[in-house]
């Protein structure tokens, strides 16, 4: 279906009334119709100023030759909503932005569409939508916030989570507390570390869905607005020449954003996002690979949360083709994969640059030859669950504890804020899982609780639910098959022993098989919390972290 359907001929003539209801000219009618998915609202920081992102866009379809129509699309903010009920509908809202998405291009018979996220679920939900649709489409971000500053540090959201637990322990006063609340998040954008907004918009590049500049170039930075009008006129070429996201998301592309993942040590939410992408793709993408992908990359980056370094940080270093440059002298780097430049990968690495090796590594010194996130396996997690490896300190790579289970993430967070919990624990936090959640919410309060009680180099955190990429330390997170569904971590007692050895790829709940066969005997599952409206619909749906919490 192409726009003709709607403003072509005389059996559209009542189509094309309503268009000259909103203002449409006969000569705009003629021209291709490309959606503009906007996501702009006055609710998440990252996409307040998509408006000006959008204004751009069509100036550079105009002058391409084309007609731009906007239509909005929902963004829920992860931080707003972290901690409360809200954070319930963060990763579901992912499937409402992809299903919008797609509705609206359908409906009204759009020839191509320019998507314009910024934050965490909506950048992989408009890319989702990308591959589900196969029209031709282009990704362009709003753009990283800028790091804040407290004192002479350059600080982000994380140091303000953080501070509320260096609060709570009296390592910080109300007006250090103050300082933090107004100076950590300065502009717009999205928030300033490699964050899961950040990731996703990074690992766009690399995916060739987004121009080179995407994931680094500053919200406020003029540079933005002129990326925007190139975004406009290169989804006019990729009509024109019938390029289409399928001939881009190729499994290489994948392997290609995977390894950038590796390099960059990104959120652990991409482990749920870029499978969930490659499904709609049609593309297969085994969990099992992110560790064969993991073990040949190197790890070229330590920026925030895992480091002292910001996305702009990376941005004047020479951004996301810098890096890949870096991992293609390793050979991992499929550099003939096409991208909506319209040309090959190849051609975006041939003036890439590594303007600043402490920000971006050299892949001859590297962090770490070894990626920055790594999937765990044993009898914990059968199906897998997932470690920032780059953000863990050292003398937590391999631990054991005694577990200390909460059915929730409050229960946990209650227990950090009264001391309850001890150096050498290992907290549980289970029945937060896709469908036990429902939502699967990230545990941002719980690890930065931890860390800022100066608990982050002796507890580690296990979960079935996940976590934002502003979590730092020993945290383990998509624990699969999860509590609700009757993994074994449903069955972890208080005082249980847990060994966890990350850079084995190992997780082990150290209690005899008879022990636990008569633990499953006496588990019954827990009644849904949520029982009415959308949250009880995605719950019936939605399959295991493993699979990337996708609906069926």
């Amino acid at each position: 279906m192409t726009s003709k359907s709607v403003t072509k001929g005389n059996k559209v003539t009542p189509h094309r009334s309503l268009f000259k209801a909103m203002g449409y000219t006969d000569e705009e009618l003629s021209r291709p119709l490309i959606g503009i998915a906007n996501a702009q609202s006055e609710v998440v920081p990252g996409h307040v100023h998509l408006d000006d992102i959008s204004e751009a866009v069509k100036k550079g379809i105009i002058a391409a030759g084309g007609t731009p129509v906007e239509f909005p699309a929902i963004g829920v903010c992860d931080g707003i909503s972290m901690g409360h009920i809200g954070m319930r509908y963060s990763l579901p809202s992912r499937e409402l932005i992809a299903d919008s998405v797609e509705s609206m291009v359908l409906a009204h018979a759009f020839d191509a569409v320019v998507l314009i996220p910024n934050c965490d679920k909506i950048v992989p939900g408009m890319l989702m939508a990308a591959a589900r649709l196969n029209i031709p489409a282009i990704v362009i971000s709003g753009g990283p916030m800028l790091a804040g500053r407290v004192g002479e540090r350059a600080v982000s959201l994380s140091q303000t989570f953080e501070a509320v637990g260096a609060y709570a322990a009296g390592k910080i006063d109300d007006a250090t507390l103050c300082e933090y609340e107004n100076q950590s998040c300065p502009t717009c954008g999205s928030c300033s570390g490699m964050f899961t907004a950040n990731s996703m918009n990074c690992l766009t590049e690399a995916l060739g869905m987004g121009l080179p500049g995407n994931g680094t170039i500053p919200a406020v930075f003029a540079e933005r607005l002129r990326l925007a009008k190139q975004a406009g006129t290169k989804i006019m070429h990729l009509y024109e020449n019938k390029i289409l996201p399928r001939d881009i998301m190729t499994k290489n592309a994948f392997v290609n954003a995977l390894s950038l993942d590796m390099a960059l040590g990104c959120s652990t939410n991409s482990i749920l996002h870029i499978p969930a992408i490659a499904h709609e793709a049609e593309v297969e993408l085994p969990l099992a690979m992110i560790n064969e992908i993991s073990e040949k990359t190197y790890n070229l980056c330590r920026l925030a949360p895992a480091g002292p370094h910001h996305i702009e940080d990376l941005y004047w270093a020479g951004g996301v083709p810098a890096v890949l440059k870096e991992l293609s002298t390793l050979g991992i780097i499929n550099q003939d994969e096409m991208t909506v430049t319209g040309e090959p990968m190849r051609k975006t690495l041939e003036n890439a640059e590594n303007r600043n090796t402490e920000v971006i590594r050299p892949a001859s010194e590297p962090y770490a030859r070894v990626g920055g996130i790594t999937v765990l396996y044993g009898n914990l997690a059968e199906n897998g669950c997932v470690v920032k490896r780059s953000a863990v300190a050292d003398e937590m790579m391999k631990t054991s504890g005694r577990a200390r289970v909460f059915e929730s993430e409050e229960a946990c967070a209650e227990a950090i804020y009264s001391n309850k919990i001890k150096s050498g624990d290992v907290v549980v936090i289970r029945y937060e899982g896709p469908k036990g959640g429902p939502g699967m919410r990230e545990m941002l309060n719980p690890t930065a609780a931890l860390m800022g009680m100066g608990l982050g180099k002796e507890v580690s955190l296990i979960t079935d639910g996940r976590f934002s990429g502003a979590s730092r330390g020993a945290c383990i997170g998509h624990v699969s098959p999860e509590a609700a569904v009757g993994g074994l971590i449903a069955l972890v007692e208080e005082g249980d022993k847990i060994d966890i050895d990350i850079m084995a790829g190992k997780i082990h709940l150290d209690v005899p098989e008879n022990v636990i066969e008569e633990r499953r005997k006496n588990w019954k599952p827990q009644e849904p919390r949520i029982t009415k409206g959308y949250l009880a619909r995605y719950q019936k749906l939605v399959t295991g972290a493993d699979k990337g919490a996708v609906l069926v």
